[in-house]
């Protein structure tokens, strides 16, 4: 998602960019066959750049807007949550592995000594 608003940012600063040289070339290319002075040249290519300006921003403000209403549709976790949860799991694996310990040891400690068959058999016989 995050790329494809990159590229559509990117377009957009490309096409006013070919736009500015297009308009430069066309305004010199009018002076130079003196169609227009060079201060009138000037005045317009810095009114292009003010109002490109002015457009960028408002551009900008309303892709932040976009962007924050579609991330505000998706439920995705933030760095610090999956962080808690990282910290939570691990304190589970450590809290079982401590139990399964202490159960391994409980089970050890209270297992009667298995009594081999034979000597049963030879107990008996006598």
């Amino acid at each position: 998602m995050e790329d494809l608003i990159k590229k559509f940012v990117y377009t957009g600063v490309g096409l006013a960019s070919l736009t500015a040289e297009k308009l430069q070339k066309s305004i010199d290319k009018l002076v130079d066959e003196d169609k227009i002075s060079e201060k009138e040249g000037r005045k317009i290519v810095d009114e292009f750049f003010k109002k490109t300006e002015s457009k960028k921003k408002s551009f900008e403000t309303q892709i932040g807007k976009i962007t924050k209403e579609v991330i505000s549709k998706f439920d995705f976790s933030k760095a610090k949550e999956i962080l808690d949860l990282n910290k939570r799991v691990k304190a589970l694996e450590n809290k079982f592995a401590k139990m399964s310990k202490a159960s391994a040891q409980a089970t050890r400690v209270t297992r009667k000594p298995a009594t081999p068959k034979r000597a049963i058999k030879k107990a008996g016989e006598k």
